[in-house]
């Protein structure tokens, strides 16, 4: 019984939040008799674009009203309203999401006829679900109808407010383009970065060990000890230049990856990490791997993610999940250090973003002051 108090409660809320919403929409008719007028007559055109931003505005408290209810967001998908006032009445005008907006309003001043719908329920089922359900330990029967009304209103104004396919693509083009630039800058940036530890590093130790070759060659006959001296420093040389050639191989694809999997190379990194890294995999065998870009962009971000809490957390211990979903690889990282993380220091997480969202993927870190810092991350792909 104390359950269902609790949800015919939380409901009642709900419903008492629509209604009050819905009565200010009434108010709101005046700044629309207005505007049309306006739009009608040419005086006042630029009043369009002005209410349509204040109607995104109800319809965006709407939808997050909706999603505390359900727990599923509802995505907006608007034009920009920018530019000069002829641009903005144009784009206020095509956005598909202005309909949108406008056949939910229309719709928002019925909704409150649920809230009256849900008062005289509250008496009733005190009584009858007090007795059914208090003394005879039944299911409630009437209580349970104030839930109903809130899940049919939510699901109205899901089905109202959702943006058209149009609008949906359209962002869907936008954030693909965003991403896409992303991917090109991190790409021509790692390109630069490889070129600079080839010329810096294995190039130049490559130039000391033929310099070193060619004077053991000239020495060879008048001073074999000084030739034999050049050779071993010509063999450290090239052991250096292997060694910084390897360190640039694994930063493009590290071989373990290929060798051992994702999660044998996850755990090949926990170890040499200077930390105490639980590394635990759910619904990964061995036989089962996903595509080699994700992989890799999963392995990245788990180096970072250590490579950060080993320097910032403060924390010697560390946790990594790897999960297997229908839909992709789950990644999560957690520490148990300071938090505070930001993302414009230079702690590498916005690199972590670029090269998850090249693939379509999303990253989530909460690291809030005190602690802890947990990074989550989907990876899209197909097993």
């Amino acid at each position: 019984m104390r359950a269902t108090l609790r949800q015919a409660a939380r409901a009642s809320v709900h419903l008492l939040l629509t209604a009050a919403m819905a009565f200010g929409s009434y108010l709101f008719v005046t700044v629309l008799l207005i505007t049309a007028t306006g739009a009608l007559t040419g005086v006042g055109i630029w009043l369009l674009p002005e209410t349509v931003l204040l109607v995104r505005r109800i319809a965006g408290a709407k939808r997050r009203l909706t999603a505390t209810w359900t727990g599923r967001e509802i995505p907006e998908a608007y034009t920009p309203l920018t530019g000069p006032v002829r641009q903005r009445v144009r784009t206020a005008v095509r956005d598909p999401g202005t309909l949108t907006d406008a056949r939910w309003m229309a719709a928002h001043y019925a909704y409150p006829w649920l809230t009256v719908l849900m008062l005289p329920l509250w008496p009733l089922g005190l009584v009858v679900d007090g007795v059914w359900s208090g003394l005879l330990g039944r299911r409630a029967l009437v209580l349970p109808l104030i839930v109903r009304l809130a899940d049919i209103e939510a699901a109205w104004s899901a089905a109202l407010l959702r943006p058209a396919p149009q609008a949906l693509l359209t962002r869907r083009v936008e954030h693909l383009t965003t991403t896409r630039a992303d991917a090109v800058a991190a790409h021509g940036a790692e390109l630069r970065r490889i070129e600079r530890d080839l010329h810096d590093g294995a190039q130049a130790r490559l130039v000391a060990l033929s310099m070193r070759i060619g004077l053991a060659q000239r020495a060879y006959g008048a001073d074999p000890d000084a030739a034999r001296r050049l050779l071993a420093d010509a063999q450290d040389q090239a052991e250096e230049a292997l060694t910084e050639l390897r360190h640039v191989v694994r930063a493009i694809h590290p071989p373990i990856l290929t060798d051992r999997g994702l999660v044998g190379a996850v755990r090949a990194l926990a170890a040499a990490s200077g930390l105490r890294v639980d590394v635990r995999a759910d619904g990964l065998p061995e036989e089962v791997r996903a595509p080699a870009a994700v992989e890799a962009a999963a392995y990245f971000v788990i180096a970072e993610a250590l490579t950060n809490a080993a320097k910032y957390s403060g924390s010697e211990e560390a946790e990594v999940l790897l999960a297997r979903s229908r839909t992709g690889l789950s990644v999560r990282v957690r520490d148990e250090g300071g938090g505070g993380a930001d993302e414009s220091a230079g702690s590498g997480l916005l690199g972590m973003r670029r090269r998850v969202a090249a693939l379509d993927g999303t990253v989530r870190v909460s690291s809030p002051v005190g602690g802890p810092t947990v990074v989550d991350v989907e990876l899209p792909c197909v097993w």
